[in-house]
């Protein structure tokens, strides 16, 4: 077998592999014979039919058949001998051999960057330290409380804040459109749970009373007939409701699990749940930083191979999220940026892995498990569902080890503390959009 290999560009390589003839008709006539007790045709006894029949009948059959193994096996040990990593399936360019003749076939195909891990001592990470006052518990049980609450219907004008049962149709013009009816629809103002306009305009109705409601569509409206346009619904107002919030007693604790009806033990769950909700916010947050470091340190170019599979990934996990079988709808430009950025930090993060020696912690794997179920009615359940496939465990144990790397990472950069209350911390995304 010679190999000969181009680099085309920086990671993309050429390579011609050739294939001696009689290698090829060797393989072919073993085939061939091979076969023979097993043919069976017409006029032949099983077992009995002439090697030159055979031929015949399969010859052209088995050439391509060997031919597609001898590729496939020959390019795997061409990769090996020359020391090439493929990102990627090859694109095989064999031309059009025939029977007696060498195979020369070219495999075109992208090969893993070489990827050198700098050093990261001297860069800054900032860590943010939680602290949950009884202020933040007061806040998050009223929380709680709104969650729970519940609605008495009142005879008066409804007010910011009331829930009011309609019945109302939609018209552009004097057209009603598809999906712009519904009966018995909770509406609560103030909300914003309808388009704008439609809730406050239902201010200082009454029960049995009907309203002209007139809006405008937003621009950005998922329905594009809609889009912009200026529209009125026809309302017919059935009840008016204002909420009544539950008191914090026996009663309401036991809905969190608490039993006993103690109110102490009722805030200190409160508060243990917020500052583990903190504590994973921070993770993410730490992690966030640094994978943004790791990417801005390191100058490592993306196999387009491995950013087209990933840009894939994400548009069927998008697809089945918007109940959609048409990927049509969801163009690459949308999951390009995306795609590339997580080829990139799987690519650095393995390298630091594979350096390192950083092998998985199993005794964090079930901690990580611990937290996760603990949120949930039911934790065994939980762990069951994951512990019971290795598919659903990788997702955990992936999980685990990217933060075994972060840790990694702070244990060689300068890290920085800085205690934030709750509120801030969790509001922080959206602080930092704005």
């Amino acid at each position: 077998m010679q190999v000969s290999v181009e680099s085309i560009s920086n990671l993309e390589r050429k390579m011609t592999v050739q294939l001696p003839a009689e290698k090829i008709d060797s393989a072919v006539e073993s085939r061939i014979r091979s076969m023979a007790p097993r043919v069976q045709i017409k006029g032949f006894r099983p077992g009995k039919v002439p090697i030159k029949v055979v031929r015949q009948q399969y010859g052209k059959g088995v050439y391509q058949e060997v031919l597609g193994e001898l590729m496939q096996s020959s390019f795997q040990e061409a990769v090996t001998q020359e020391d090439l990593q493929p990102a990627g399936a090859p694109a095989i360019d064999a031309g059009n051999p025939e029977p007696g003749s060498e195979l020369k076939y070219t495999a075109t195909f992208e090969i893993y960057p070489e990827i050198e891990i700098q050093d990261l001592s001297e860069k800054e990470v900032s860590q943010l330290e939680v602290k949950i006052e009884d202020a933040d518990v007061d806040k998050m049980i009223e929380t709680l409380r709104e969650q729970h609450k519940e609605w008495k219907e009142v005879e008066r004008a409804a007010k910011d804040g009331d829930q009011v049962i309609v019945d109302f149709e939609g018209f552009l013009g004097d057209e009603a459109f598809e999906g712009g009816k519904a009966s018995n629809a909770p509406v609560v103002i103030g909300q914003g749970g309808m388009i704008p306009g439609f809730e406050e305009q239902l201010t200082g109705v009454k029960a049995g009373d009907e309203k002209t409601l007139n809006v405008t569509f937003p621009e950005s409206y998922g329905a594009e007939q809609l889009a912009g346009k200026e529209a009125r619904f026809e309302a017919k107002v059935h009840t008016v409701s204002e909420p009544t919030l539950p008191e914090v007693n026996k009663d309401f604790v036991a809905k969190f699990g608490v039993d006993d009806g103690a109110i102490d033990k009722f805030r200190e769950d409160v508060k243990a749940n917020m500052l583990r909700e903190g504590n994973q916010a921070i993770r993410q947050q730490v992690k966030s930083e640094i994978m943004d470091l790791l990417l801005a340190v390191h100058d490592v170019e993306a196999p387009k191979a491995l950013v087209a599979q990933e840009v894939e990934n994400l548009r069927q996990q998008m697809m089945s999220k918007a109940g959609q079988s048409d990927a049509s709808m969801f163009s690459d430009d949308l999951f390009e940026e995306e795609g590339k950025k997580r080829v990139l930090l799987g690519l650095i993060v393995g390298k630091i892995i594979r350096d390192n020696e950083i092998q998985l912690d199993h005794d964090r794997v079930d901690v990580t498990l611990d937290e996760l179920a603990a949120t949930y009615e039911d934790p065994e359940q939980l762990r069951q569902y994951y512990q019971s496939s290795k598919e659903r465990l990788a997702t955990i144990e992936a999980m685990v080890i990217e933060e075994q790397v972060v840790d990694w990472i702070k244990s060689k950069a300068d890290v920085s503390t800085k205690e934030v209350g709750f509120d801030e911390l969790m509001n922080r995304d959206n602080k930092e959009e704005a």
